[in-house]
């Protein structure tokens, strides 16, 4: 029997970009899911199942888009990592002395570590990643310490920031800034720019050389 001669050009499959456009939009909802899964209740009291039923799909379903917990995990590490990334980068590219950076970086932190992302890699457990990918993890986590640690020092040499190791003056800010993804909330009272702002200031306070003698300097 011939079809109707108005759909005779017509398929019921969509063209191969409409397709891919729609999978790429479905794993990242995917990833959306389950990351603030497991930042709310945790990586290993979330099973694929959960997330699965918070996206209405089954738990089949999802494998074909990861094949395994880890690699959502690993995958959600990794796009934090592409995001501190470029948050350093364009920092590095900015004009300014030691200390302006160093606070420009700051903000481009509390930025990312207050985003899910961001949140998820500087919270969730690298240990429950394999070894090549928790190697990688750690690879990119000392490459930001390096960050901190060659600001700081380039404002020891160009005064705008008082002598101090900064291998330790890294350490303390780091630290305290990944102490932001443990109590931020986006419902809470202050907004990320306000965050980003007052650690900017309140972390650096202390290590910033007084206007007079850095004029001086």
């Amino acid at each position: 029997m011939r079809p109707p001669p108005d759909t005779l050009d017509s398929s019921p499959w969509m063209p191969f970009e409409t397709r891919k456009r729609a999978r790429d939009e479905k794993r990242v909802a995917l990833l959306r899911t389950a990351v603030r899964l497991f930042l709310e209740e945790g990586y290993h009291r979330t099973p694929l199942s959960k997330v699965a039923e918070r996206l209405n799909i089954t738990k089949m379903a999802l494998y074909n888009y990861f094949g395994s917990k880890e690699e959502i995990l690993a995958e959600l590490f990794r796009l934090g990592s592409e995001q501190y990334e470029a948050g350093f980068a364009a920092v590095e590219r900015m004009q300014g002395d030691g200390l302006t950076k160093l606070r420009h970086l700051i903000r481009a932190y509390v930025v990312i570590v207050t985003a899910d992302f961001g949140m998820c890699f500087a919270r969730i457990d690298d240990r429950e990643l394999s070894e090549e990918t928790r190697l990688a993890v750690r690879h990119a986590k000392r490459r930001y310490d390096s960050a901190f640690r060659t600001l700081i020092r380039e404002g020891v040499e160009d005064g705008s920031i008082r002598p101090c190791e900064p291998k330790l003056a890294a350490f303390i800010i780091i630290g305290a800034l990944n102490g932001v993804a443990d109590w931020y909330r986006a419902d809470g009272p202050l907004s990320v720019e306000t965050l980003a702002d007052e650690f900017a200031l309140r972390l650096t306070e202390g290590y910033a050389m007084p206007q007079p003698q850095r004029a001086r300097a």
